[in-house]
């Protein structure tokens, strides 16, 4: 009774997300008809919006709460989560009026100019220095008529959650010059990667009382389309819009993938935004941060020196090449104010040469990995798209398909190789592939939490 419950639960906080009924019936491994009965008994359409989010919040608040040793992270998203539902319930009376005051029609992904200005307000005011910096970076690009911008930035500074939200300022802004200004495209290595844009873009819509629906595609009432896009190039080249590529270093064919996002950008007035943590020296994509791919199409003679170090890039600087370039590390965040990171902890949980690359934004050179991560990267696939018996989101995501379940041991202390458990599905046929479905990492715990992951996996493999 008690595992029914916890799957409608999680059908529905699924289709809250944005996914729609059949693609819950494929993740979890659900009869259809059994997804829309529950959709109807159980009002999930009738519910609002902040009361979505609400529930959502209690529901992982008391998931920390009952959680048995608990980590110095999840101290943190405990604080977070409780700040963020004082919040909902404290401005929730007024936005609910606002947003509602005066509406004889309810549109569908409709802003009122009144809720545009809270949406605008809210999001600005929790802007962190470096956040601020990038939104300031649209005046200046503006201006100067520059329109890509490439970030390297640390991991979990907050940018997928800042550019998400830009691109929603954008898309109901009422000064462009034609409709297709508005529109803005979303590409991620996978299209789970690319749902973050459309969660954490309902989730702010949701603060001023506007309920966004949509799969991967949202149309708001003003014409704006919102497209969420895995890493299918051929699947891309229709849309017409501003483009963010988020983690460009980590995918695979980076080179066709670009050329596909310049021609969605292509017309006027449009704008590209790349942001990555840096990966290694040999990835497609260095090229082009460095300036060899430009230079290369150009005369020796008309050949310009890119300086892409942190001293010349950390406030922000246009190259020649026409493109907006910054680095942001994690020192930097932090001697801003940053005070969701404690650096010191960071240092100690991971090795130096990890340290440097993950959040000082160094690059692996030629030479020092073990594995060419182009070949790595390649052997990727988007699991959601290509493999129809995995189903994530089910109690059982393989069903009773046998697995592999292999571990790498890591010590509490943390030092040493990254440690993980991953699953694996041998081939059903011989010289068929063997898939990696899920990896935990473990890196820091004790050897009795790692236990817990381990028959953790075996109990729902």
């Amino acid at each position: 009774m008690i595992q029914d419950a916890f799957v409608r639960q999680r059908a529905r906080q699924l289709y809250w997300q944005g996914y729609p009924p059949a693609e819950i019936s494929r993740l979890m491994g659900i009869n259809p008809n059994t997804i829309y009965a529950w959709k109807k008994r159980d009002q999930w359409d009738e519910t609002p919006p902040v009361q979505r989010v609400t529930q959502s919040i209690d529901a992982r608040l008391i998931q920390l709460t009952e959680k048995q040793n608990k980590t110095g992270g999840d101290f943190k998203e405990i604080d977070l989560l409780t700040r963020q539902l004082k919040k909902l319930h404290d401005g929730q009376p007024d936005v609910m009026a606002a947003g509602k005051k005066g509406r004889a029609k309810k549109l569908k992904n409709h802003f009122t100019p009144e809720q545009i200005a809270a949406l605008r307000e809210k999001i600005i005011s929790r802007l962190e220095w470096h956040q601020r910096g990038w939104f300031d970076s649209l005046t200046l690009c503006r201006e100067a008529g520059i329109r890509n911008r490439m970030i390297l930035k640390s991991r979990q500074i907050g940018a997928t959650w800042y550019f998400a939200q830009e691109a929603l300022l954008m898309a109901l802004r009422d000064d462009v010059a034609q409709p297709y200004q508005r529109n803005q495209i979303f590409l991620s290595a996978s299209r789970r990667q690319a749902f973050q844009f459309k969660s954490i873009i309902q989730k702010a819509a949701a603060e001023v009382d506007v309920e966004l629906k949509g799969g991967d595609k949202i149309i708001l009432s003003n014409g704006a389309e919102l497209h969420f896009l895995g890493t299918s190039a051929a699947s891309a080249q229709s849309y017409t819009g501003n483009f963010y590529f988020d983690e460009f270093f980590w995918v695979s064919r980076f080179a066709e993938l670009r050329k596909v996002a310049g021609a969605m950008a292509t017309l006027s007035g449009l704008r590209r935004t790349y942001f990555s943590t840096p990966s290694t020296e040999t990835h497609e994509a260095y090229a082009y941060w460095n300036g060899d791919r430009w230079n290369e199409k150009k005369a020796s003679h008309k050949r310009q020196r890119f300086s892409v170090d942190w001293k010349t890039l950390h406030n922000g600087l246009i190259c020649p090449d026409r493109t907006w370039r910054q680095i942001v590390t994690l020192e930097d965040v932090v001697n801003h104010g940053w005070k969701h990171t404690d650096i010191d902890e960071i240092r100690d949980e991971n090795t130096e040469d990890e340290f440097l690359n993950l959040y000082m934004c160094e690059f692996v050179r030629e030479g020092e990995s073990a594995f060419n991560l182009n070949i790595l990267i390649g052997c990727g696939v988007d699991g959601y798209d290509d493999w129809k018996d995995w189903k994530p989101f089910a109690p059982r995501p393989m069903g009773n398909r046998p697995v592999w379940i292999g571990y790498d041991a890591n010590g509490s202390s943390g030092n040493g190789d990254s440690g993980a458990v991953s699953v694996v599905v041998p081939p059903a046929v011989p010289g068929g592939r063997f898939r990696t479905v899920e990896t935990r990492r473990v890196q820091g715990l004790e050897f009795e939490e790692q236990a817990r992951v381990i028959e953790e996996f075996t109990c729902r493999y």
